[in-house]
């Protein structure tokens, strides 16, 4: 990724020999110098600009900017994460955003709160008493507290000296809800009246007229990180949101606006949890309550939970409740990537700027999984439903802001999540590295929202969702080509695109050898969703009766399975390693002459960056024998151009949508 953001005006006095640092300079504050680094920097030495200079950070009169340091950062290593915002200075600045990754890597590097972490964890143990205490561990990674800083930068909860940690009254609202949870379904009570009952015999009623039942009867203590289990800074790690896709204000429409923002997350870690009877409780309720806890935490706490976050287990225990789905998989590719690490700033003598471009740090992250089901979900629904309903649905199965939904319907987990082959090095020895490669095994699970009269059809709709979703495409970075080597060129990357395979023996992912074969399977499946949808919705559903999610014209289409879609398999002969379908969109008969006269690819066709991010309307997915393809708008050129060549030149071709 560039941080590329509108230069300031260079003075007629000033010349490139004498390059201007619009973000430091200031009247009132003497250049300082700053900190140029905080990861590892690219293979390629991080290249500057497209023309390939590079003058690095030598040589130049002028240090790198920093719109936030006006000094270098030098506090202790045991200084709190909170202590390195506070040099933040010039959000106005055109270089803030490479700078917040470069300070909030800086505070992740330099943590070292192993010996305040020690005295707290020592301190709950003593606190607690024997027996009182017990460790649980982050499947992946935890974000509890709200708190905003310097550009709304989210960080994780922390106490007055900086640490971070899980306070006692989030722990004990854990258990009193899980407390609340099986009470309702044991005893067939109302929230109000289970919460009044848990509230007056264990967590304290203020409204009660007897004494004994105004306090709690179980004291719970602050949960902090375990030095020896969590690392040196307890397990604090950058983290990255991107809200790539978002309805109108009408609810009509969808926007494409990819906006990468770093965060803090834990990652990982072993937490102490310590809890003691009160003055009127005894080792009964103690008991009870440490099992609601320890069921509550399991499900997962902070927020969205639903996308992998927040379980916490102990040793031994199953890591997710309510689970009716469950599947090995491995991706090969470009892979899936959390945060961009800072590498360096160099100096674009072309654009008469700085520039930092970020390394991609790979991670498989639930939240990739949870985004693409929820993309086809949205594309398939859109052809069926009116946008508003959809809009309510997805809503209503992933979870959503607005409108606000406390939980999903549905939550999503990776389980032994790790990364078997790193990507290709960008420089030439990359081209002899094999591809990228992660795997896991995704779990699916209905989430304690869900009414019991609807679960079925869930785990229904979610299940062929799922396999239309490995079928379709892939994830993570290039999700819409197949895994395909570019060894025969001399740029990197050497790899491009991404495959999504399922790992498993099961019948139910089983795949016809033949075009005609596989058609009729995801036929089946596909019919199965739009069942399941209906039920779901409640309302009648009928796919052989598509609406048009928008307007089709040569540079505008709307990503849905709609009435102006087309979806079909294919089977024909490589070209330079590239399967049938995506050698064929590449071709140069789809081509066009970009603005400099030159030959490129069709924007509209092939997805574009310069003038405007725009993504492809074309998915490709690769299952060896044959291609999946997905064209969005197919009804205008040069989408219609695209289908009607892959018709023409394959040896072997199906409709799969729409049906005839």
């Amino acid at each position: 990724m560039v941080f590329d953001r509108p230069k300031r005006p260079t003075p007629p006095q000033q010349s490139s020999t004498s390059r201007p640092n619009p973000a430091t300079q200031s009247a009132a504050t003497p250049k300082k110098k700053i900190i140029t680094t905080g990861g590892g920097g690219r293979g390629d030495g991080g290249r500057g600009g497209s023309d390939g200079r590079n003058a690095g950070n030598q040589g130049n009169n002028e240090l790198p900017p920093s719109p936030w340091l006006g000094e270098t950062p030098t506090p202790d290593s045991s200084a709190s994460f909170v202590e390195y915002l506070r040099w933040m200075r010039s959000p106005d600045s055109p270089y803030k955003d490479p700078t917040k990754v470069q300070i909030l890597q800086l505070a992740e590097e330099n943590a070292d709160y192993r010996d305040r972490l020690t005295q707290l964890t020592n301190r709950t143990k003593l606190i607690a008493g024997e027996g009182n205490t017990f460790q649980v561990k982050c499947l992946w990674r935890i974000r509890v507290g709200g708190h905003r800083g310097p550009e709304s930068i989210l960080l994780p909860a922390f106490d007055a000296l900086g640490m971070p940690y899980i306070p006692a009254s989030t722990l004990r609202g854990v258990a009193r809800t899980q407390a609340i949870r099986e009470l309702m379904e044991q005893e067939g009570l109302s929230w109000k009246r289970a919460e009044e009952s848990v509230a007056r015999q264990y967590f304290g009623y203020l409204d009660s007229k007897k004494g004994e039942e105004r306090s709690g009867k179980v004291v719970f203590l602050d949960a902090y990180p375990l030095p020896q289990q969590s690392g040196k800074g307890g397990g604090l790690a950058v983290d990255m949101a991107n809200n790539i896709w978002s309805w109108d204000a009408a609810g009509r429409e969808l926007l494409y606006s990819p906006n990468p923002n770093p965060f803090y997350s834990l990652s990982e870690s072993t937490f102490l949890i310590g809890v003691r009877s009160a003055s009127n409780g005894d080792a009964d309720t103690l008991k009870r309550v440490k099992h609601w806890l320890s069921r509550g935490l399991q499900s997962g706490i902070g927020s969205q939970v639903n996308t992998g976050y927040g379980s916490l287990v102990q040793a031994g225990q199953k890591a997710l409740e309510g689970e009716f789905f469950s599947l090995n998989f491995t991706l090969e590719g470009q892979l899936i990537h959390g945060r961009q690490k800072f590498t360096q700033w160099n100096w674009n003598d072309r654009r008469n700027e700085w520039q930092m471009r970020g390394n991609p740090d790979a991670e498989v992250r639930p939240v990739a999984f949870k985004s693409m089901l929820r993309y086809w979900f949205r594309a398939f629904a859109l052809g069926v439903l009116p946008s508003k309903e959809v809009q309510r649905l997805e809503g209503q199965l992933f979870g959503a802001i607005t409108p606000q939904q406390v939980r999903g319907w549905v939550t999503v987990r990776i389980a032994d999540g790790r990364i078997v082959q790193r990507e290709a090095r960008p420089n030439t020895q990359g081209k002899s590295d094999p591809c990228g490669e992660q795997s896991g095994r995704l779990v699916l699970a209905c989430s304690s929202a869900v009414a019991p009269n609807q679960r079925r059809e869930v785990e229904a709709l979610f299940k062929h969702l799922t396999w239309m979703m490995f079928h379709l495409g892939g994830l993570g970075q290039g999700a819409r080509r197949p895994c395909y080597s570019r060894k025969s060129r001399e740029r990197a990357p050497w790899w491009r695109g991404s495959t999504l395979i399922p790992d498993t023996n099961d019948a139910f992912w089983k795949l016809p050898e033949d075009v005609s074969g596989f058609q009729k399977l995801f036929q089946q499946r596909l019919q199965k969703f739009y069942e399941a949808l209906g039920k779901v919705a409640e309302r009648s559903v009928n796919p052989r009766q598509l609406l048009e999610a928008g307007r089709v014209s040569r540079d505008r289409w709307t990503e849905a399975v709609d009435a102006n879609c087309r979806i079909m398999v294919c089977a024909g002969n490589e070209n330079f390693g590239k399967p049938y379908a995506l050698a064929t969109l590449h071709n140069n008969e789809l081509k066009v002459r970009n603005q400099r006269g030159q030959v490129d690819y069709d924007g509209n066709l092939c997805g574009q960056v310069q003038g405007g991010v725009k993504p492809s309307p074309v998915w490709i997915a690769d299952l060896d024998e044959y291609q999946v393809v997905t064209i969005f708008g197919a009804a205008q050129d040069p989408r219609k151009h695209y289908v009607q060549t892959l018709r023409n030149g394959a040896q072997d071709f199906a409709d799969i949508f729409p049906w005839n």
